[in-house]
């Protein structure tokens, strides 16, 4: 049979299935169940009303029962078997196999430094181009530009950047763009100003933007803020972690800054970017800031006119100049937004996966969690630690969707 022919009879079955149970549901429940005659009609009616929002709801229960509760309670059993002893319950000795692997480990520090930088990235760069495009007169066809790689699948993304940070031997013409830039520079004062004191002021802006962040993170913890609700236990672990992980990076950008200035770089050749440790990571994280950018403008764009205009229209009669109206006035009323945009992001940095399996499949140290699953369950076909792995990313994505619930219960109330 046709492919196309096959989609036409599944759209016709699906539609015509979901029309069908809503319609012989309602005369099941109206005419069979409680019947709205009798001397008991008034109380039929009061039931079956109670009733038919749970018919309404449960192919959707159903469906969320069958593809996310099931395979959850399904991967953790998993994990805690032996696919080699016939399934058999082995408790935490898939957990404990992982544990000892350095490639999980460097799967879980690879993860860590796309969930700081990759949401920064994109969210910051995200609310200045929202804000800029909102003051230009062609700031809806730039939104469009900043937009579309949205539309570009993880995999068309990553063959795109590849080919930027291809390398050629060097007695070829270069097609990767990168390596085009990189040999135009030969040691003078252009490579000093963009190789050396540019790069090490982006490190330095990070470092204190990372700073900030941290003290944001501890300051309820060493004094008690008036005027806030008292925020739930497993806030203070949280932001405590969190403050580790920026001072980490924190250390490793004045590191980062210290090389840059003693290292020897070989100019005029060609460079493999993508087998640089540590650095390589970065250079898979451009492909993910440079497709999320576009989200997170377009939804802080949105933000950014529900302000109150009144707001705006005070601070300059007070004197405001344009920099303390945006992080004074503006950044604070659409705060919620930020949160959620940069906690979007982060889940799906969590699962990324698609980019580093084109890109470079976890090797030169760039591994993240869910190619290492991917290598347990599909190449080695170790069911019990590629579950385990599994499991350890919904635990860590648990935490932010937990921030997100008490977000939005703190909006409602």
């Amino acid at each position: 049979m046709h492919p196309a022919f096959q989609a036409v009879i599944t759209i016709i079955v699906g539609v015509g299935g979901c029309v069908g149970y809503f319609y012989f549901s309602n005369q099941f429940l109206d005419r069979v169940l409680y019947p709205a005659t009798g001397k008991n009609a008034g109380h039929n009616i009061n039931r079956a009303n109670q009733i038919r929002p749970w018919l309404f709801l449960f192919p959707a229960l159903f469906a969320l029962g069958l593809y996310l509760a099931y395979p959850v309670f399904a991967t953790l059993w998993l994990s805690l078997t032996d696919r080699d002893r016939g399934g058999a319950f082995v408790g935490l000795a898939n957990y404990r196999q992982m544990f000892g692997e350095p490639k999980f480990w460097e799967a879980m520090s690879n993860n860590m430094l796309w969930l700081i930088v990759v949401p920064a990235m994109s969210t910051a760069i995200g609310l200045l181009a929202a804000q800029l495009t909102d003051r230009i007169k062609w700031g809806n066809i730039a939104k469009s530009l900043i937009f579309m790689p949205m539309a570009i699948s993880f995999v068309g993304a990553a063959v795109i950047w590849k080919l930027v940070y291809d390398t050629r031997p060097a007695d070829q013409e270069q097609i990767g763009v990168l390596n085009a830039v990189w040999l135009l520079f030969d040691g003078g004062a252009g490579s000093i100003v963009f190789l050396q004191l540019l790069p090490a002021l982006l490190l330095a802006v990070f470092a204190a933007f990372l700073a900030w962040l941290a003290y944001q993170a501890v300051r309820p913890l060493v004094r008690a803020e008036i005027g806030h609700r008292k925020a739930p236990w497993w806030f203070t672990p949280l932001r405590l972690a969190f403050a580790g992980v920026a001072v980490w990076l924190i250390w490793l950008s004045l590191g980062s800054i210290l090389s840059l200035f003693s290292a020897r770089l070989p100019y005029g050749q060609p460079q493999t970017w993508l087998t640089m440790p540590f650095w390589n990571s970065f250079f898979l994280m451009a492909v993910l800031v440079w497709i999320q950018t576009g989200f997170a403008m377009v939804i802080l764009s949105a933000a950014i006119r529900g302000i109150p205009e009144e707001t705006i229209e005070a601070a300059v009669i007070d004197g405001a100049n344009p920099f303390q109206i945006f992080f004074k006035i503006k950044v604070p009323q659409i705060m919620g937004t930020i949160v959620v945009v940069w906690t979007t992001i982060t889940i799906v940095v969590l699962k990324v996966f698609d980019i580093v399996f084109a890109m470079t499949n976890g090797q030169w140290q760039t591994q993240v969690l869910a190619n290492y699953m991917y290598d347990k369950l599909f190449r080695a076909n170790d069911w019990g630690v590629g579950s385990a792995s599994a499991m350890i990313i919904m635990l860590l994505v648990t935490p932010i969707l937990a921030w997100n619930v008490y977000n939005a219960r703190k909006e409602t109330r």
